[in-house]
């Protein structure tokens, strides 16, 4: 406890144990010190037991509870470099004649908390000079249709709840009620961000932010508080019925900002197609290299000539404006040529991968109904309304010229792409060509795009990362380097077209990326590249070290850019630096220009920066619709009353930083739920990564019967320079992770398998069973001289469903607290001794556990 006067002159400052002297014993003691005569009895005798003027005998209001440790507060945006524990204060203004006390400020906190947290139940701790030492806990429940006055009752004394164990929330309220004196009940806050309310002699209630700027950040805090006065006022206001949905911020000169800060303005007009702006590129640099596929090497003009020829064939197979043409070809020259001749016929191109199986090759030719296919796939297949035409036939069939009124308008479909769905069921996705002539214009001038840049190819035309690649490089005259098939698939291939082809601009997943940095080290060779984007995926930026040490900034720019198929492959873009490697940064930058973007609730309401929600996505890269599928478009491109647009529900989890930049969070529907807790994947994979030598990670979660919730486990897959120790991966994830986000196995593969789009490929991963049954021949089960033992063992394996041995650790076989009881209740019904939780958990592995039995059987005490 701080004492000081309300002058601020620190004249006598005590400091005690609240729990030992009350307050009013430090007020005694501050008396006597300062005015010895206010208590003559205290001065002139000794008092004797039981005495009026007896200091008050020490708390007996039960065990100490000490402070507990801050907590994480995810939408306070700390700043990391200031030192922890460093605090910062500032007064709240309210306007004259509000009418305040200490519920409803109370109240106001928590349903702001509520609504930067995206929480309905919060918790919010007080900390009362006239209460207990310890903090309490008030919870509120702060749904949509609860009343204002509801609330404010929820924060009576009435509704305070002692806890036995330390309290965390992330904010929290001192209150204080000393007229002459300034008092504080702590030396530190109490919460990362603490209301500490203080009521004068003539009743003024003053009002006091203090935070941590460790959790939270100054610029969060004052927003934050802007908020909360803004709340307190109108809940004062209010009309009795209100509700708290009635006091959800909403348009006005607050949302302006914020939607100004996520990129709104005005979107760049654009004119003509790409097919159009690419014949302006090949007039002006005819002789230039254009294309580059294995032993083919174009001129611009020659891949202008070889598309024309193939559209004037097109349009003699009755190709016109406005229809879609499928294109199924292998990943070289002529793949190029026909994706330009299409658009040259007025058409959209409908990209396909050789490498998909029949099934979905059928599905998406009968879904999107094109009239021709283009392909040499001698499996495509033949029982669908499409006329499949070969690229011989092209070539030497009959032809038709352009109509006169040729050209097309940029708001003709360019192409339909098709992303996996929710459902099963991939959809296909409408992108115009203003929406790729505004994605180059908006990146052209930042990212230096050129002549003089070579480009490559490596992403399968079916995946959207193909579109920036293509019409990118050829829509600023550089030079495109189709890469094979078979060297995507080989990273020390790949590494050596880079070098040899002199390849300055680079597009990669991440995935993909983690193993091209390795491939480098081992080729020795240093790259060209002077810019390299990444996307497609979350990026887990700790695996850009190594990269970093061979090129640094200045050598090669590194450039994280999130995107989505529906918004035209790249939404924003965020150059990564080595301290943002060291910081752990998940920023995907500023929305490119044109582009904008804003952090939504479930209802679609504007969220203020450091919270976290859904990205919205609006401007000029928002696709038309979804292919025949006007329910679902009508669900994810949606009418915004904020910004008087049609904006895309991306379904990613982000957040808006003060600065303007995003923070992209992964995906809302990667977050899951295991035995009753969220979980992140994305947080599991980021601490495997962490460990030394572990050069990438997976991590899913397996289920072989719905409807049993024990059986729905985390499974971690990695790969390595080498063999990688697993029990020490194990290790460090038990350091980082809470125990039920660890998993239940972790299986080293020799590579992360990855579909043509160069993301994880979770029908390909191994089952991870077959690992966990691979174990050393010295574990030995036991022998049959020991048939309680025995019995032990094969309950355990038949909820575990694996074997197991002596030596191994239920919890590492994907037991969790669960099966735990399934396991007692099956021994008991075995007639084996009962077993408490407590005892299982302290013999965890089957050896301990079965001599665990014995001393039981035996009716020896166990140890605990």
């Amino acid at each position: 406890m701080l004492l000081h006067y309300a002058d601020g002159a620190r004249d006598l400052v005590l400091v005690a144990d609240r729990h030992r002297l009350p307050l009013g014993t430090l007020r005694q003691i501050a008396d006597l010190a300062t005015d010895p005569a206010s208590h003559p009895d205290l001065v002139t005798a000794p008092a004797a037991p039981g005495r009026a003027g007896d200091f008050p005998a020490p708390s007996e209001a039960g065990p100490v509870t000490a402070l507990p440790a801050l907590a994480r507060v995810d939408w306070g945006l700390p700043d990391l470099a200031t030192p922890p524990g460093h605090t910062h204060r500032f007064a709240l203004n309210f306007p004259v004649g509000s009418a305040l006390d200490a519920e409803l400020l109370t109240a106001a906190l928590a349903f702001t908390a509520g609504w930067y947290g995206r929480e309905e139940t919060v918790e919010v701790g007080v900390l009362d000079s006239a209460g207990p030492p310890s903090p309490v806990i008030l919870t509120f429940k702060t749904h949509e249709d609860q009343s204002v006055t509801d609330l404010i009752t929820q924060a009576g004394p009435s509704h305070r709840r002692p806890t036995g164990k330390p309290i965390s929330p992330a904010t929290g309220v001192v209150l204080t009620e000393d007229h002459d004196r300034r008092y504080e009940p702590s030396l530190t806050c109490p919460f990362p961000l603490t209301l500490h309310l203080g009521r004068a002699a003539d009743g003024t209630l003053s009002v006091e932010c203090r935070i941590v700027e460790s959790t939270v950040s100054r610029r969060i805090a004052e927003q934050f508080c802007a908020h909360l006065v803004r709340t307190a006022v109108g809940f004062a206001g209010a009309p009795s019925r209100s509700t708290l949905a009635d006091m959800r911020p909403s348009a006005g000169p607050w949302a302006n900002a914020v939607l100004a800060a996520g990129g709104l303005g005005d979107v760049p007009e654009v004119r003509g197609t790409i097919h159009e702006n690419f014949a302006r590129v090949a007039r002006t640099r005819p002789d230039a290299t254009a294309l580059v596929a294995g032993g083919t090497r174009l001129t611009y003009r020659e891949l202008n000539e070889r598309a024309e020829a193939s559209a004037a064939a097109l349009r003699a197979r009755g190709v016109a404006p406005g229809d879609l043409v499928g294109v199924c070809l292998e990943r070289d020259a002529d793949l190029i040529v026909t994706l330009l001749a299409v658009l040259k016929t007025g058409a959209a191109y409908l990209p396909m991968d050789v490498g998909h199986p029949a099934e979905r090759l059928r599905y998406t030719v009968e879904d999107a109904g094109p009239a021709v296919v283009v392909t040499t796939l001698k499996g495509f297949p033949k029982e669908t309304d499409a006329v499949l035409v070969d690229l011989a036939e092209l070539a030497s069939g009959p032809t038709v010229p352009p109509p006169p009124s040729a050209g097309g308008h940029e708001a003709d479909s360019a192409y339909v792409i098709y992303t996996s769905g929710s459902t099963g069921r991939p959809k296909g996705v409408v992108v115009p060509h203003r929406n790729v002539l505004a994605l180059v214009d908006a990146t052209a001038e930042d990212f230096e795009l050129g002549p003089d840049d070579t480009w490559t190819l490596f992403h399968s035309s079916a995946f959207d990362f193909s579109v920036w690649e293509i019409w990118g490089c050829l829509l600023t005259g550089g030079r495109l380097v189709v890469v094979p098939h078979w060297v995507t698939r080989d990273a020390d291939a790949f590494c050596a077209l880079l070098s040899a082809e002199s390849v300055t601009v680079l597009n990669q997943t991440p995935s993909a990326f983690s193993q091209l940095i390795l491939a480098e080290k081992r080729d020795g060779r240093e790259l060209v590249l002077r810019l390299v984007i990444l996307g497609g995926e979350p990026l887990d930026i700790g695996m850009l070290t190594p990269w970093f040490i061979r090129y640094p900034p200045s050598h090669c720019r590194m450039v994280n850019m999130f995107g989505i198929t529906e918004t035209t492959v790249h939404v924003s873009a965020h150059t990564v630096t080595p301290q943002d490697v060291a910081t752990g940064s998940r920023s995907v930058g500023r929305a490119l220009p044109g582009w904008h973007l804003s952090v939504r609730d479930d209802a679609g309401r504007l969220l203020p920066p450091g919270a976290a929600g859904e990205l919205y996505v609006g401007g000029a890269g928002v696709a038309d619709r979804y292919l025949a599928r006007p329910d679902l478009t009508a669900e994810r491109f949606v009418d915004d009353p904020l910004t008087g647009e049609r904006v895309y529900r991306s379904g990613d989890l982000g957040r808006l930083r003060v600065d303007g930049n995003f923070d992209h969070l992964g995906r809302l529907d990667t977050q899951v739920k295991v035995r009753g807790y969220r979980i992140e994947l994305d947080e599991i994979r980021a601490v495997l990564l962490s460990v030394a030598d572990v050069t990438a990670a997976a991590v899913v979660v397996c289920q072989d019967d719905p409807a049993d919730p024990a059986d729905r486990r985390i499974i971690a897959y990695v790969t390595a320079n080498g063999l990688v120790d697993v029990a020490e991966v194990r290790s460090r994830a038990e350091t980082l992770l809470v125990d039920y986000m660890i998993p239940s196995a972790i299986v080293q593969i020799e590579s992360i398998p990855l579909t043509v789009n160069g993301k994880l490929d979770l029908d390909r991963l191994p089952d991870p069973r077959l690992a966990l049954d691979a174990k050393p021949e010295a574990q030995t089960a036991t022998t049959k001289t020991d048939p309680l033992g025995d019995r032990v063992l094969a309950v355990w394996s038949a909820l575990l469903k694996t074997e197991v041995r002596l030596e191994d650790n239920f919890f590492k076989l994907g037991g969790n607290s669960l099966l735990v009881i399934r396991i007692i209740a099956a021994l008991r019904a075995e007639n084996l001794p009962k077993v408490t939780v407590k005892q299982f958990y302290g013999h965890a592995t089957a050896r301990q556990f079965i001599s665990l039995i014995h001393r039981l059987a035996t009716e020896q005490p166990a140890t605990p």
